[in-house]
């Protein structure tokens, strides 16, 4: 188990590296690839347990320490992100996919590397993980409401259909994680440490998938619709930070709140989009997962590196006084 724990940490501390080679692979031999897209909400499934196996009491004492912090979070995750997304799809006057594509990424909550994000930017890992689960929770509800809100105006949207999907993909996996984790205790724990290689595997899986029944798509959007997403995700942070600043939160809270609204869970929005939609619906997701990738670890590398600047000065200027 040792061995399998580092070949994890490993394999999580490299994620970038395995998405931006598998979406590679994907466009150069899609064929190899393609079999994987009617597993996509097992996989995500897969990944949502493996959540639920690391969720704990711990988690949730932010939301009764910080309680307006955790809703300000939460609200601005759905409000942010999905106005954005829509206002995104109506003013470049996306095609109706793409346009859904967008929405759908917008809708969903946080991603799974936000969290890591957060520790690594020296934000608030207690706020972070509270708004993680939080709006994961509620996602079952919130998500199809407002995919049915803002993108019917497109396709057709049958929110019934898209709440069952969400509970089987995300609130269903999450309770049988926590489950098993209070029936086998110690046990849960010592798994939970291959966690970061199963969410790889899965996430990658998800990914690889979505570009290779994609191809043509992506040759031919794959500019227009990376512009849009690296705009969507520069704005969500932007807008995540100054709210927070503007509600005078401490500044690890800022950056808490920030990278929680600016990631998003593309993996869900991609199993939403190839159970509900058309496969191009899922383009913009599979876009979202390599970029938030390579924005999450460079503003996480900024923060940190300021932390690190501030403490320095802070004793530079205690040893001149």
């Amino acid at each position: 188990m040792n061995i399998l724990a580092r070949i994890s940490t490993a394999a999580g501390n490299t994620f970038i590296i395995w998405v931006l080679l598998f979406t590679a692979l994907a466009m150069v031999f899609p064929g190899g690839f393609t079999w994987i897209g009617p597993y996509i909400s097992i996989l995500l499934g897969i990944i949502m347990f493996g959540m639920g196996l690391t969720l704990s009491v711990e988690d949730f004492k932010a939301v009764f320490k910080q309680p307006f912090a955790v809703f300000v979070g939460v609200a601005a995750q759905y409000i942010i992100m999905p106005g954005i997304a829509y206002l995104l799809a109506v003013g470049l006057n996306l095609p109706p996919e793409l346009a859904v594509g967008v929405i759908l990424v917008g809708c969903c909550p946080g991603g799974t590397a936000s969290n890591v994000m957060t520790y690594l930017a020296k934000g608030n890992i207690a706020l972070s993980l509270a708004v993680s689960a939080v709006a994961t929770l509620v996602s079952p509800i919130l998500t199809p409401a407002l995919i049915y809100l803002l993108a019917s105006q497109w396709l057709p949207v049958d929110g019934k259909d898209m709440l069952i999907s969400t509970i089987q993909i995300v609130l269903v996996p999450i309770i049988l994680g926590i489950f098993f984790k209070w029936l086998l205790k110690d046990k849960a724990e010592e798994g939970a440490k291959v966690l970061p290689l199963v969410s790889v595997i899965g996430i990658v899986g998800v990914i690889s998938a979505v570009v290779a029944g994609n191809k043509d798509q992506i040759l031919e959007s794959g500019l227009l619709m990376l512009g849009v997403v690296i705009l969507h995700n520069l704005v969500g942070l932007v807008l995540g930070f100054f709210i927070s600043k503007v509600c005078k939160f401490p500044y690890s809270d800022q950056k808490a709140i920030a990278i929680e609204v600016g990631m998003q869970n593309s993996g869900l929005a991609a199993a939403l989009a190839t159970a509900h939609f058309s496969p191009l619906t899922a383009v913009p997701s599979a876009i979202f997962s390599v970029w938030h990738n390579i924005s999450g670890p460079l503003v996480a590398t900024y923060w940190s590196k300021k932390a690190q600047k501030d403490v320095q000065e802070i004793k530079e200027n205690k040893k001149i006084v």
